[in-house]
């Protein structure tokens, strides 16, 4: 795959991932920190490590489906796979200037 085309596909799949919102939490799960890694294979097929803000989050069984389905829309696209993983835990280190200023967490 051309290095311009992974770039654009890195930047709409961001774009799909800053649409979900953990429903307890204003802020997308992009700039939460919940996404600890993206890989594009060359066949196009998307897998994606992340987390929640709490192994115990009321949306834990939903989330991953929710993300599956935002970045699935993603033209190029060819699959996407979603590992929900605690290691390393999340912390509020992980969350963007962008998250903090929505949630007031200075």
């Amino acid at each position: 795959m051309p290095p311009e085309e992974i770039d654009r596909l890195t930047d709409d799949i961001v774009a799909a991932l800053k649409t979900v919102y953990d429903p307890e939490i204003p802020a997308d799960i992009y700039e939460l920190g919940l996404i600890y890694r993206v890989d594009i294979a060359d066949d196009r097929h998307v897998t994606i490590d992340m987390t929640l803000t709490a192994p115990g989050c009321p949306v834990a069984g939903e989330m991953p489906g929710w993300v599956e389905n935002a970045v699935g829309t993603v033209q190029g696209v060819s699959a996407v796979t979603v590992n929900m993983t605690f290691d390393p835990p999340w912390d509020q280190s992980r969350m963007s200037d962008e998250a903090r200023v929505a949630l007031d967490m200075w």
